[in-house]
């Protein structure tokens, strides 16, 4: 039986942005990229799941919110690897020859 995860498809660390910080704290997008001093159009991006969050931006979030840069690049990762699991996983593990047993 799929997970709730298989069902919904791979959590963008945008989609936690909005739903735990920016919803909850009544933050709006533009407001955010203001204190972190990045245009409104990446916040933008990464809410719509159209951008991923990178060092950068990871550094900003943890010190305008209060989190840490590896709580956002540890979110954006596993959406990385989820994302590239679902698309690529059959043909690699097909392609793929374990060397060490």
């Amino acid at each position: 039986m799929a997970d709730k995860t298989d069902l919904l498809g791979p959590l963008h660390p945008g989609e936690v942005l909005l739903e735990e910080y920016l919803k909850p704290l009544n933050i709006s997008q533009n407001k955010l990229a203001l204190h972190l001093r990045v245009p409104a159009q990446r916040i933008s991006e990464i809410i719509n799941g159209k951008r991923a969050i990178i060092a950068d931006t990871a550094i900003r979030l943890s010190k305008v919110i209060g989190t840490t840069p590896e709580f956002w690049l540890s979110l954006q990762m596993d959406y990385d690897l989820q994302v590239t699991i679902r698309s690529e996983g059959e043909r690699i593990n097909r392609e793929v020859e374990p060397m060490l047993v």
